[in-house]
């Protein structure tokens, strides 16, 4: 190479376009476009956008597919966790974009690069996580990030990039789209309020289904294994083969409000049919593989995993010890799901599974006990108010409150 040359996280809309034309003409520096791949894209996509890094003057377009490593090193352990930020969201972008900072910094670093670069506005939590990355992991690596350090507005962006003979049509779609394996992000006009929902027009597939479908999801040690009795040579597969069918039903789709790294509040759209359908599935399965306390610490722990993840804190040790605390929980979370599809709805009917803590030969809750005798709950009982009545014997006035 005669120059020195820049890595850019690349995705082909205006921000990073704007970039590539940007880093060469201003920096002069030889851009390698690299576009991490996170179940987003389709190959007639991917070609799409190479033809346009190379129109702008990219010396290099690449694609990294991490979609598997994406599953093997986070999204299994989102299941296992049955992680939903706020209870409601499956950290559709907020996962992904952490893997594609990763794989961008490691790109990086192999290709001896001294800068690398990403079309973040200083406005959202996607710089913290790029910056984050390249910074802990790259080897002496300098962040060029010309949107934010610019303070460039959209139209800004048009006219540099006319100025530089690309008349590329921009025209800013009504809804932002970002689409990955777990889940599509949505946002719009009513994302900026605080009390309108998204339109059926906005979300990027219709509902089409209209009779209700049952589904069986199979599990092996927490991991989603098969659909419908099919088997699949890894995760990844069966995920894009639920969300196909699940995603006519209009299922998985929600509003979320929450707190970004930067401290503002954020609302945005998703639709995420598998993911949702997975998580509960998993949950239910759990609710009768795992005892109470396990079921306990987990909520605990991957409540606290997927909030570390969001706020860019993936390569914090902690998340590894996590991970394994979870892996190990899922040794019996074996068996099969039953689902039933609604038009945007769906129901966890129940599992099959040979380690159901609830089909045992100790009883039956509410019918009959197997095991102990009512003499022996009558003494259990006993025992179990000792702490209250020793309370209540020298609080009188408590107990009368009571």
């Amino acid at each position: 190479m005669t120059k020195e040359h820049v890595v850019l996280a690349y995705s082909g809309g205006l921000d990073t376009s704007f970039c590539v034309k940007y880093l060469k003409e201003e920096k002069g520096l030889d851009v390698h476009a690299v576009l991490v791949q996170t179940g987003g894209y389709s190959p007639e996509q991917l070609e799409v956008v190479r033809q346009k890094a190379i129109q702008l003057g990219a010396i290099h377009f690449e694609v990294i597919d991490a979609t598997k490593d994406y599953y093997d090193q986070c999204l299994k352990y989102l299941i296992f966790g049955n992680v939903l930020r706020n209870q409601t969201y499956p950290l559709s972008v907020s996962a992904e974009r952490m893997f594609q900072a990763l794989a961008i910094v490691r790109y990086a670093n192999a290709s001896g690069a001294k800068y690398v670069a990403h079309g973040s506005t200083g406005a959202g939590n996607d710089q913290v996580r790029f910056d984050l990355a390249f910074e802990v992991l790259g080897n002496n690596l300098e962040i060029i990030t010309p949107i934010r350090d610019l303070k460039l507005s959209r139209q800004e962006e048009i006219a540099y990039l006319e100025k530089h003979g690309v008349t590329w049509s921009w025209e800013k779609a009504k809804y932002s789209i970002n689409q990955g394996i777990w889940g599509t992000s949505v946002g719009g006009a009513e994302t900026l309020t605080s009390d309108q929902g998204l339109p059926e027009e906005a979300w990027p597939k219709p509902v089409e289904a209209e009779a209700p479908l049952e589904i069986v999801i199979g599990f092996s040690e927490g991991e989603p294994s098969s659909l419908n009795g099919e088997k699949f040579d890894h995760p990844v597969q069966l995920i894009e083969a639920l969300e196909t069918l699940a995603t006519p039903f209009g299922v998985g789709r929600d509003m979320h409000v929450g707190d970004t790294i930067i401290g503002i509040k954020g609302r945005v759209g998703f639709a995420a049919a598998a993911a949702l359908v997975l998580i509960r599935s998993h949950h239910l399965l759990e609710k009768h593989t795992l005892g109470k306390w396990q079921q306990y610490w987990k909520e605990q722990l991957s409540n606290w995993y997927g909030m570390f993840l969001h706020e860019a804190q993936f390569l914090d040790p902690v998340m590894r010890n996590i991970e394994t605390f979870l892996s190990d929980t899922q040794k019996y979370v074996t068996g099969d799901v039953r689902v039933l599809l609604h038009p945007y709805r769906f129901e966890c009917l129940g599992v099959r599974t040979p380690y159901d803590l609830m089909q045992t030969k100790f009883g039956q809750y509410g019918e009959m006990n197997n095991a102990w005798s009512g003499e022996d709950v009558k003494g259990f009982t006993t025992i179990l108010g000792n702490a209250s009545k020793l309370y209540f014997s020298l609080h009188e006035e408590e107990k009368i409150k009571t």
